[in-house]
């Protein structure tokens, strides 16, 4: 069986689905999402899954854990196996799509993780430390849970968990050892920093005028505690802060508005240290249209 695997990746607001979209209808591919957020039931135009994009095209990973979850890279790497092997089951091409670098490059490393047990005292030794001191923590260990997908303390407290307990049992590391895939293209969709800037903005208001913080409301409606959402950064983090009263409108879409530019160049910071740790990704621009992106794609293939 040929065992070809597409990835389709790049920053926020590149329009990466459309063109794994169009790569999936053109060669008779399912969407596996790459996305941290879209994994949850309920944060739809906050986490911009455009489900009326895909048309008929399958996908996978996304709306499969309640909101208020806090899923991991653990949990993704699992499903992500099961999701792949379905996927090959019903003889179609693999076409992972998303933005979270830390799942994209786990996934083509062939990272496979232990079940991490919370560690209380550890979380306890942490509370209420900065996110620019917990991140510094990080840095300082060995591990592949960089900060770029971290951006709210909690998560950050999370990947410390993790790479402690790899330390303290660092057999396990032994016998999980990674198995690398071996045939992916793996497509970067590049968008200057101008563009990027000015869909990121129009984005943000297309999503405020749909509905977004009548979204978050629904939320916190339902019982999910307010500290769960701002869990989930970016658009939950501040719309929340909002409805709660810390933040007056404007100031939280003028804030929300530079987190997301600002995770936008983490993500670039990211996929340019994958390039340096021995992934290659070819970009094609944003604008090149569908036709042709699909075309470019299958020469990539064909002299991989």
């Amino acid at each position: 069986m040929d065992e070809k695997m597409i990835v389709v990746t790049g920053p926020t607001a590149s329009g990466k689905t459309r063109k794994a979209v169009a790569l999936a209808k053109a060669l008779g591919g399912e969407i596996i999402s790459a996305d941290s957020r879209q994994v949850y039931k309920g944060m739809d135009i906050g986490t911009g899954k455009d489900l009326d994009e895909y048309g008929d095209v399958p996908y996978h990973l996304i709306d499969i854990c309640p909101a208020g979850y806090k899923y991991n890279l653990y949990e993704y790497l699992r499903d992500f196996a099961m999701a792949e092997s379905a996927v090959r089951r019903n003889g179609h091409l693999p076409v992972v799509c998303g933005g979270t670098g830390l799942y994209v490059e786990s996934v083509l490393k062939g990272i496979r993780l232990p079940d991490v047990p919370e560690n209380k005292l550890l979380r306890q030794s942490l509370q209420g430390k900065t996110l620019e001191e917990l991140t510094s923590i990080l840095e300082k260990m060995k591990t592949l849970h960089n900060t770029t997908d971290v951006d709210t303390a909690q998560r950050a407290i999370r990947a410390i968990e993790i790479q402690t307990y790899y330390s303290e049992h660092p057999e396990l590391e032994r016998q999980i050892a990674p198995k690398p895939v071996e045939n992916a293209v793996v497509v970067g969709v590049s968008i200057e920093r101008e563009a990027r800037r000015r869909r990121i903005t129009d984005r943000l208001h297309a999503r405020l005028e749909a509905g977004m913080v009548e979204e978050v409301k629904a939320l916190l409606d339902s019982g999910i505690p307010a500290d769960d959402l701002i869990y989930y950064g970016l658009e939950y983090k501040y719309v929340t802060k909002y409805l709660i009263g810390e933040l007056r409108y404007d100031e939280m879409v003028s804030l929300l508005e530079i987190a997301i530019h600002q995770f936008a160049k983490r993500q670039m910071t990211w996929f340019r240290g994958m390039e340096r740790r021995g992934i290659e990704i070819k970009w094609i621009p944003y604008d090149t249209p569908d036709e042709m992106f699909v075309g470019e794609v299958l020469e990539l293939m064909r002299h991989q």
